[in-house]
């Protein structure tokens, strides 16, 4: 038998050392990963999940004021951070026309005055309620919702106050009308019947969906409509093209109002949303990113965006009266436009 030289004998022996202490470390290893806490990465998912459709129709008439809906909580995700908002510290002052309801004598009537809060005047002295205006991108028309024959019907008036036309005659309730950025199609609610088209002389009314779909707005370019909707459960906020076609839901939250506004951008949705008598105004990208809330407290509704982007008109009650009030999309800027016993509200800005 071959000795092996004692040189030989003492590698040998530190090979195996080497050996058993590697085993060792890789045992170890394996029990203390085996061991460590796993974090388990969560959805945020709502307290009441959407059905994926709605069972029975329910209808909620188009107004300022929405009920109460199942608690939802927004499903935003990290990425969905808001991003910071350029200052309006040296924006100019506000230009333009605002058209709103104004409640005289018992009956909302609709008035106009200048964005800074001057020229209030009065343009109809209808028999019945009269309310839900928007002013044509030309600035020169304003369309409205009236029952002054009996029913809700679309009406179109000069923003002098002259040429009161009755554009619909028995088609529905209709709410909410607003023409087209290119003057072809005046949208409107038909309660319950979705979201309908006509030509601005009231010729060719025709429905655009079949949903309980409620406040519908053209995006700048005449390209998209956004619409509040229970279509899907709760009221949420959507989004569609011009045609009816690819309808996709923008908003996941809980007591969700209907009236909302597009950014002159074409990026961004402002609307409100929360309890009765602590409602809110939000802005929210297209894509359903980037939630930011504006305003807290004072219960405050249908947001405005004026055409230069720089503020954002809306009804507040935080003064113990409605009130119109105007504020930068930042949050900054906060001015009172109206100051008046009765009650203004449903602004809508234009040129």
């Amino acid at each position: 038998m071959t000795r092996l030289k004692p040189i030989e004998s003492i590698f040998i022996a530190g090979l195996a050392f080497a050996f058993l202490a590697l085993c060792g470390l890789i045992g170890y290893a394996i029990i203390v990963v085996a061991n460590e806490p796993v974090e388990e990465l969560r959805t945020p998912q709502p307290d009441s999940p959407l059905p994926a459709s709605p069972t029975a129709a329910t209808l909620i008439l188009p107004t300022d004021s929405a009920a109460p809906l199942p608690s939802l909580e927004p499903t935003l995700q990290p990425e969905q951070i808001p991003t910071p908002i350029p200052s309006f510290n040296d924006s100019p002052p506000p230009i333009g026309k605002i058209v709103f309801a104004c409640y005289i004598q018992q009956i909302d009537q609709i008035c106009l005055l200048n964005a800074d809060g001057s020229g209030r005047t009065q343009l109809t002295s209808l028999k019945a309620t009269a309310f839900y205006p928007s002013i044509s991108p030309d600035g020169n028309t304003i369309y409205f919702s009236s029952r002054d024959t009996g029913n809700f019907e679309i009406y179109s008036i000069g923003v002098d106050g002259n040429n009161l036309q009755k554009l619909t005659n028995g088609i529905g309730s209709l709410y909410a009308p607003e023409l087209s950025p290119t003057g072809e199609w005046v949208i409107f609610t038909n309660n319950g019947n979705g979201l309908w088209l006509m030509k601005p002389d009231g010729s060719n009314p025709h429905p655009l969906t079949n949903k309980d779909d409620i406040d519908p707005s053209w995006s700048p370019d005449g390209s998209m409509i956004s619409f509040a909707s229970s279509r899907s459960g709760a009221r949420q906020l959507f989004v569609m093209n011009a045609d009816g076609s690819d309808i996709r839901q923008v908003t996941n939250l809980n007591n969700m109002g209907g009236r909302n506004t597009w950014s002159p951008d074409g990026n961004r949705l402002a609307f409100y949303r929360g309890p009765q008598g602590d409602r809110n105004i939000y802005i929210i990208n297209v894509d359903g990113t980037g939630l930011v809330k504006l305003t807290d407290g004072g219960d405050n509704l249908a947001p405005s965006w004026s055409p230069d982007g720089n503020w954002l008109a809306f009804t507040s009650f935080r003064d113990g009266n409605n009130e119109l009030y105007i504020i930068h999309p930042d949050g900054t800027g906060l001015t009172r436009l109206t100051n008046s016993p009765i009650s203004d509200w449903q602004p809508r800005w234009g040129k």
